[in-house]
């Protein structure tokens, strides 16, 4: 048996949300310069930081009909960074290029302009639709001596996700993992299997569920989709349970295996269309059925998407123009834009680059 690699490409913690209002700008800088400076960052990045996470929130502040910021620590390796992303519903942005032009800034905010934002940041992106919202997301990792960033952050954006807890909780009771297999890999494509977890219900019990799920699967020998569900299962035992779907992308094969029991939704995106991937009835952890793993075609230049019931499947890329050509970051914060409820915990991972 070869080596199995379960390093995770990026992980992340102290995760917050921040709902628009008179005091957004302000909560969002003082935990986003606390997190900065936690974590090391110096004095001069904490600043930088502080400052390109309250133009942001201040433009979501003035221009969306409604709007979050969710911050976050985000770790590779032995570095860490601070990670924001802001998800508006609004009139959006008809041109975004004059919008990230030098000089180019909204009113009543700080005047540094989106376009600053971009270059104090080590990885950005931006994806607007007129008459919809916005999605902006932005990393900040540790400078070098010479002013360049630690962490080449664009080769870290295979896989992302999104958690948001129900209205009026602090815990989610939702979680994703990803963790690679390279034994029998072909050169440097390894297989990449993600876990995602709806623990019942919501808040700190549902969220109990949902990283023993995370925990589980971290840890199990077993990287079949089948085999690793088996070992959640045996996890959740005790708590409320879930519902849980594993996928391995194995880019060398160019196929998706699939494995889910409960409400989870597993989407094949592609230049056709979206091809959803099936799950059984049941609740990990109390009723699984005998599971039965799907194999599909990956498609060229197409991502992968995978969501708790926190969204609706009422959605259509087509319809977000362009949206493809972004990192997996800003298409997970506009479908959970596009298709989020506030009465469910919400959780959405995108999967794209990677075959």
């Amino acid at each position: 048996m070869g080596a199995v690699n379960t390093t995770v490409a990026l992980s992340y913690e102290d995760i917050a949300w921040f709902r628009d209002g008179a005091s957004l700008a302000a909560a969002s800088r003082g935990a986003a310069a606390t997190l900065a400076r936690r974590i090391g960052l110096s004095s001069h990045r904490v600043a930088e930081v502080a400052l390109a996470v309250t133009e942001a929130a201040t433009n979501v502040q003035r221009h969306a009909d409604d709007g979050a910021l969710l911050l976050r620590v985000v770790r590779s390796g032995d570095q860490a960074g601070v990670e924001f992303l802001t998800v508006d519903s609004g009139p959006g942005i008809t041109d975004v290029p004059a919008a990230l032009a030098d000089g180019s800034s909204s009113a009543g905010t700080l005047g540094i302009g989106l376009g600053a934002v971009a270059r104090l940041a080590d990885q950005f992106d931006l994806h607007s639709v007129p008459g919809r919202g916005t999605v902006m997301a932005a990393q900040f990792w540790p400078r070098a001596a010479d002013g360049s960033a630690v962490v080449a952050s664009r080769d870290l954006s295979t896989v992302a996700g999104v958690t948001r807890p129900i209205s009026g909780e602090t815990a989610c009771g939702d979680a994703w993992a990803v963790r690679t297999d390279d034994r029998g890999a072909a050169g440097d494509r390894p297989a990449i299997l993600v876990m995602l977890c709806d623990g019942l219900g919501h808040g700190p019990l549902a969220a109990r569920a949902s990283q023993a799920a995370v925990k589980a699967f971290q840890e199990t020998r077993d990287l079949s989709p089948a085999g690793a569900l088996d070992a959640i299962h045996l996890a959740l035992r005790g708590t409320r349970g879930g519902a849980v779907a594993v996928a391995r992308i194995e880019p060398a094969a160019g196929r998706v295996l699939y494995c889910g029991i409960g409400n989870v939704s597993g989407f094949l995106l592609g230049d056709d269309g979206r091809k959803a991937l099936l799950s059984a009835p049941g609740i990990v952890g109390a009723q699984m059925r005998r599971l039965r793993t799907f194999e599909q075609a990956l498609p060229a230049h197409g991502a992968l998407v995978m969501h708790s019931d926190g969204l609706t499947e009422r959605w259509d890329h087509g319809t977000l123009p362009g949206l493809m050509s972004h990192t997996p970051l800003v298409m997970a914060g506009q479908l959970l834009r596009e298709a989020g409820v506030r009465r469910d915990d919400a959780s959405v991972v995108v999967i794209k680059g990677a075959w």
